[in-house]
């Protein structure tokens, strides 16, 4: 190969990995604007729609499309969603089918930027490994089943998503106490190239947020696919309890995985 080629090669890439970050830094700036000076004054349905395009075209700046399954079986009322955790990204994936309001560990709150922002959205931030403050919170997220959906990650951390962790049953008294229906979802991401399971955009051990978005960028041309299942059905009308909700829903995250 000629030198010259290379070099130019490698320069319009360094170039095109600016370009992107610059695009990601202006949208974060967009988003944090929009959630300060004009979020205070819309309709909860006018704030859904700006989260969901925000989410979008935070999607089309990294090159993922988004495929959702069994998105139908979802109720008009409120509802407990139980997803697998795979990265930070997650929350956004989500948002770009549907805005819902996040369960997230305490850490996030202090993260720069996107710490504000997730607690401008309403996020409930919970403190992991503390059983006294999980049941405050699962009290808290009864009140607003009532009236609201939320989505809760009850691995309590993230991993490469090749297994399902052990889900926790603590915030799923929640919706025993509220009643709401709780759907099992199951994230997954590929490479559109291979159909292969990516690794790209994992948020595990001790990795920095800037690392991992640099790694999302770096990948490209990648798919993340949500896939919904029905809620669980006891018989005789009985209503199942907490750690039943938790086992049902991680062996159903666990099929499709």
């Amino acid at each position: 190969m000629d030198p010259k080629n290379t070099h130019v090669k490698n320069q319009t890439s360094f170039l095109f990995q600016i370009f992107l970050w610059l695009q990601i830094w202006l949208h974060i700036m967009g988003g944090s604007i929009t959630l300060l000076l004009l979020f205070p004054f819309l309709k909860a349905n006018q704030r859904r729609w700006h989260i969901q395009q925000w989410s979008k075209k935070l999607l089309d700046i990294f090159q993922i499309e988004l495929v959702v399954h069994g998105s139908k079986i979802l109720p008009n009322r409120s509802y407990l969603l139980a997803a697998n955790h795979i990265s930070w990204l997650d929350i956004h994936v989500i948002n770009a089918f549907n805005p819902i309001r996040f369960v997230a560990k305490s850490e996030v709150e202090g993260w720069p930027i996107f710490g504000w922002m997730a607690k401008r959205l309403g996020t409930v931030f919970i403190k992991r490994d503390n059983s006294r403050h999980a049941r405050q919170v699962s009290g808290e997220l009864g009140e607003i089943l009532q009236s609201e959906s939320i989505c809760i990650f009850p691995e309590g951390t993230s991993s490469l998503g090749v297994h399902v962790l052990p889900f926790r049953a603590n915030l799923f008294e929640s919706a025993v106490s509220s009643g709401a229906p709780v759907y099992p979802l199951a994230i997954q991401y590929f490479s559109s190239k291979t159909g292969l399971r990516s690794y790209a955009p994992a948020f595990v051990g001790d990795m920095g947020l800037l690392e991992s978005i640099s790694n999302i960028l770096n990948a490209r041309d990648l798919r993340v696919e949500l896939s919904f299942s029905e809620p669980l059905k006891c018989r005789d009308g009985l209503t199942p309890d907490r750690k039943q909700l938790a086992q049902y829903c991680q062996k159903m995250i666990a099929n499709f995985i």
